[in-house]
């Protein structure tokens, strides 16, 4: 299989990495920004459309606010997260914020922001108004149980620790409706990395239908439907992208049906993508170090699974190119690895690839979410830097990599000194 492609040259790669050595995440702007203004136009029917980016697939204030400049919203799910939307400049309902187990000091940041707080569970009714108070707009996550299948990363439904049952539901809007709440909005998301675009539709048909019911029943409006993200993206090349005007088509001929056929139009249709978004924009730059024959043959590279844990932990595939040998015959099997202390350590399993030497670089793609984000310190490795391609060329660094002065910051060894045993 020939390379998928990519926004830069071995030439423009290998002085990007004279100033910045390998390993580290680059992201494509102008990738990222074309699919965001696609999104966004296919759902030019729906007034008040909006995009709220999941920010956990690539927590990054400089990608958040090229998002932002295209109308994007920030959805959000931690106090972390919180004050990374603060620090881009984010206020009142442009931020999302859906949470689960949730302390009360997130949902005092979330007040605070002015944000949308979308309920995970129907006690955190009680435990919002114990702690905060009832905002005038409230969401509810709503997991359809069986009405709907799920994938293999999110799981089933019915098994899923997340969001209100349909009778739950009922029960919570009436109780707003009689703590004096007036704004109303629902949410679900039960799907992560799916391809088919009837997907979508079908869990936009659920929730329509289910707007309908509690309108009937409860006499309350719904001032927007979150139909979640979980669109997924080809990690193989085989794969097609989801086709979003399919989905918006669909969607828009169940408003149509349900929301305008009922009186309950106008509807805000919201959506909290980030892997389609940002994820095939993104890159891991590594080189290699090692090579080694033993029952098997492996490519050792200076970054890890610290770097990209998708592989080990989902078994995903990931593209892999070796700048310079795009055209060369793909007939030698390997296993690319790290350094690890894990055998799962590993970005591929019997890959066939060009033959690979010492000091080539390989890139390995779609890492622009849930690459850097999951990293982790194991081992005493430290986290890669952050790259950005600019629109005119010019490559930003987002992020510097951890230093080991940044690993140990928070032990303290002065105190070691007077720690007796």
């Amino acid at each position: 299989m020939k390379s998928k492609s990519l926004p830069f040259t071995k030439e423009q790669l290998e002085k990007i990495i004279e100033k910045y050595p390998t390993p580290f995440h680059i992201y494509d702007e102008k990738g990222i920004v074309e699919y965001a203004q696609y999104f966004k136009h296919s759902f030019d029917w729906n007034n008040g459309f909006k995009e709220y980016y999941a920010i956990k697939a690539l927590p990054n204030p400089y990608v958040m606010k090229v998002l932002r400049n295209q109308g994007f919203g920030i959805d959000c799910s931690s106090l972390a997260e919180l004050v990374l939307a603060e620090k881009a400049g984010m206020r009142g309902e442009e931020i999302m914020f859906t949470s689960n187990d949730t302390p009360a000091e997130e949902y005092k940041k979330a007040a605070e922001l002015g944000a949308i707080i979308n309920l995970d569970d129907i006690t955190h009714i009680d435990y919002l108004d114990k702690h905060v108070g009832i905002p005038e707009l409230v969401c509810f996550r709503y997991n359809p149980g069986a009405l709907k299948g799920g994938n293999v990363i999110i799981g089933n439904p019915e098994d899923s620790k997340y969001g209100f049952t349909r009778e739950q539901l009922f029960e919570g809007y009436k109780k707003l409706k009689e703590m004096g709440v007036k704004r109303f909005g629902i949410h679900t998301m039960v799907a992560s990395n799916e391809l088919d675009a009837d997907y979508f539709v079908e869990t936009a048909d659920i929730i329509f239908d289910t707007i309908v019911d509690l309108n009937k029943e409860l006499g309350i409006r719904f001032e927007f439907a979150n139909l979640g993200g979980g669109i997924g993206i080809p990690y193989k090349k085989e794969h097609k992208p989801v086709n979003m005007q399919r989905v918006s088509d669909g969607i828009k001929e169940l408003y149509e049906e349900y929301i305008v056929g009922n009186g309950l139009d106008p509807l805000k249709i919201f959506f909290e993508s980030g892997r389609a978004i940002t994820g095939p924009y993104g890159y891991l730059v590594s080189t290699v170090l090692h090579l080694k024959e033993t029952y098997k043959k492996y490519v050792g590279l200076d970054s890890s699974m610290a770097n990209l844990m998708r592989p080990a932990i989902y078994k995903a595939y990931h593209h892999i190119t070796v700048m310079g040998k795009e055209d060369q015959s793909a007939r030698y099997l390997y296993d690319v690895t790290g350094s690890l202390c894990e055998n799962n350590d590993k970005f591929a399993i019997n890959r066939l690839l060009p033959e690979i030497e010492v000091g080539d670089i390989l890139v390995i793609h779609d890492t622009g979410a849930h690459g850097h984000s999951m990293g982790f310190n194991y081992n005493g490795k430290t986290r890669s830097a952050e790259l950005l391609l600019r629109e005119n060329g010019e490559v930003v660094q987002i992020r510097r990599k951890e230093t080991i002065d940044d690993y140990f910051a928070t032990l303290d060894f002065d105190g070691l000194k007077n720690f007796e045993v």
